[in-house]
């Protein structure tokens, strides 16, 4: 009987301390829907001010 109202009291520390979990998020919220870009269009495109984060070069990673 004294290990059950020692867990008992455990129990009610812990609902004190934490209250409740937090409400469940569904996957449809979640998630994000876009559109894909047409037949690859945004990579035949060049853009020189866009172009550096897709190359690594560590003279650029140490700013040199």
């Amino acid at each position: 009987m004294a290990n059950e109202s020692a867990t008992d009291e455990a129990a009610a520390a812990r609902l004190t301390r934490f209250g409740k979990l937090p409400e469940r998020v569904h996957f449809h919220e979640m998630v994000e829907e876009k559109k894909a870009a047409p037949s690859g269009a945004d990579i035949a495109s060049y853009n020189p001010e866009g172009s550096w984060n897709h190359f690594s070069c560590l003279a650029l990673d140490l700013g040199l």
